[in-house]
């Protein structure tokens, strides 16, 4: 395929794209790129241009991630604690961006979705549970966004019914186009409504200078006595800003978009856009709530963010508290978009149902069936449920995205470093490095956030011992790890070059990964550790339902 474009003289080999659709020009919202178009990117003209054409991946995954869950938890934390946790933002921009840098890298060399991935190079086994975690956390997190489409709708004065239906349709219609550019169109100028945050951040006016200490000083609110609720906070600011649906949703997305390595940089540059945009956007969140609710008797009383919309009214009048309820609404449904299609891409992955948005509704029924399937349900789910059932939800959603997090990163890291599927284009030493201490990190969290849900009353003391003990253990298996690589017979070094147009071969053709007894011991503990939470959590939550 990539030959192709270097000398029409040469066959192409056989690459592992799944769908014919996935195939052809670039057709972005912003520009196209033709298939045959091989001509070096000479002058900012012409790489802007590109650049245009490829935005939309990055933009869409980041911003989506910027939904009702966000504007809840990141509300909570300048409602309860200021903008005292304003760092963990700035914490987290490394681990978005190595994450998502992983998976559109994936996407772009493969050709392969992530599910599929999963089940072919792990096989049933493994592959099973982190797929079927995946359509249960983001079934729960589609009726969390229509729950924010409801909280907005309501303080606008608008009927719930038919703004849910209303919104529904939006999204179902937005997709059944059978145009990806024109999906991508309406997705983009979704994401730049999200930027209605900025100009409700001026109106609010914070304190520059406290943003500002706050974002690069680390601090723990409230004392030893609130360790553990901040803790919490904490670990629902990492599950709604790095979430398990990002990484299906950006490869599946990079690979229906025909985004190949040539595009790399420019795909990575759409990332940070994204990234900044998230980020700003999640500041600006945190710094207006605060700022609103500074010296009330609000502050440090959240509810949901329909309370944050009258805070902002009695602070800063009618037009900010307006602007905020648009912005929720904004982000639900954009959110919904990335969720819903999230899903239906990874069903058509494992069932091998033919899964893109150029194909119309004729071409790709059962694609979009279930994606038409999922925001109905949702909606509907969202029409008749008590409104104390969706709060109790709402809190579900965001403990199993926090406990399944770790799983997700395990299986990318694996992914990536998987050399018949990638090539010249594995990770290398620094990357796995640093996403290795990031999963240890999030299983710590994992842990933190279980335990504090089953055990309502967990003191200070039992969170740092948990965080210590976590400590020791991660310390012992770098060290294990580091023994080994340096009694290890020496590999040659990976050569890249020519990786611009490497792509993986067709999954049939490769070799099975290894799976070494220290590697399964692994796997298997933390597969256990993490249906066991499932459970727990689970059963804490229906008990929470029952009234005991």
């Amino acid at each position: 395929m990539t030959n192709v474009m270097l000398d029409p003289k040469v066959p192409a080999p056989r690459a592992a794209v799944l769908d014919e659709a996935h195939l052809g020009d670039i057709q972005g919202a912003l520009g196209t790129i033709k298939l045959d178009d091989t001509a070096p990117r000479q002058g900012l003209s012409a790489k802007l241009k590109t650049l245009l054409a490829i935005v939309g991946p990055g933009l869409i995954v980041m911003v989506g991630d910027n939904d009702a869950g966000a504007f809840s938890t990141y509300g909570q934390a300048g409602q309860n604690y200021g903008t005292h946790l304003l760092w963990t933002l700035l914490l987290l921009v490394p681990v978005l961006y190595v994450n998502q840098e992983m998976v559109l890298r994936l996407g772009a060399v493969t050709g392969v979705g992530h599910a599929r991935l999963i089940l072919e190079r792990f096989g049933k086994f493994w592959g099973a549970f982190s797929v079927i975690d995946l359509f249960l956390l983001n079934a729960l997190t589609l009726v969390t966004e229509f729950i924010g489409i409801t909280l907005a709708a309501g303080y606008l004065g608008l009927p719930k019914a038919a703004s849910v239906v209303l919104a529904a349709a939006i999204i179902i219609a937005s997709a059944f186009t059978g145009s990806f550019r024109r999906f991508e169109r309406v997705a983009i100028s979704l994401c730049l409504g999200s930027l209605l945050l900025v100009p409700i951040y001026f109106m609010v006016h914070p304190k520059t200078s406290q943003m500002a200490h706050d974002f690069v000083v680390p601090q723990m609110p409230g004392g030893a006595g609130e360790l553990a609720t901040v803790m919490l906070l904490i670990i629902s600011i990492v599950g709604t800003t790095v979430a398990p649906w990002q990484l299906f949703f950006q490869q599946s997305y990079v690979i229906d978009k025909r985004i190949t390595p040539r595009f790399m940089k420019y795909e990575k540059a759409d990332l940070w856009i994204g990234i900044v945009i998230v980020v700003v956007g999640a500041a600006a969140l945190m710094g207006l709530t605060a700022a609103a609710f500074a010296g009330t008797d609000g502050a440090g009383q959240f509810s949901d963010a329909a309370g944050i919309a009258k805070g902002l009214e009695a602070h800063a009048g009618k037009l900010a508290s307006v602007l905020f309820a648009i912005a929720l609404l904004d982000a639900s449904i954009i959110g919904a978009f990335a969720v819903s299609l999230s899903t239906a891409y990874a069903i058509g992955d494992v069932f091998g149902i033919k899964h893109s948005l150029h194909r119309g509704v004729k071409g790709a029924k059962g694609f979009y069936a279930v994606y038409a399937g999922l925001v109905i349900a949702a909606a509907g789910i969202v029409l008749v449920a008590s409104d104390s059932t969706l709060g109790l939800l709402t809190q579900g959603v965001q403990v199993l995205a926090g406990v399944l997090l770790p799983s997700a990163s395990v299986f990318l890291l694996l992914l990536c470093n998987d050399k018949e599927a990638l090539g010249p284009w594995v990770n290398g030493p620094k990357t796995n490095a640093f996403t290795s201490a990031v999963v240890g990190v999030l299983v710590t969290l994992s842990i933190i956030l279980t335990a504090s849900v089953l055990f309502p009353d967990i003191s200070s003391a039992a969170i740092l011992d948990i965080m210590a003990a976590c400590g020791v253990v991660g310390v012992l298996v770098a060290g294990y790890s580091f023994t080994r690589r340096r009694t290890a017979t020496k590999e040659d070094p990976i050569d890249r070059t020519g990786r611009e147009n490497w792509r993986m071969p067709p999954l049939e053709t490769l070799a099975k990964p290894v799976m070494s007894t220290t590697r399964k011991i692994g796997m298997g503990a933390l597969r256990t550790y993490l249906l066991v939470a499932m459970v727990l959590v689970v059963i804490k939550l229906v008990q929470l339902a029952l009234g005991h």
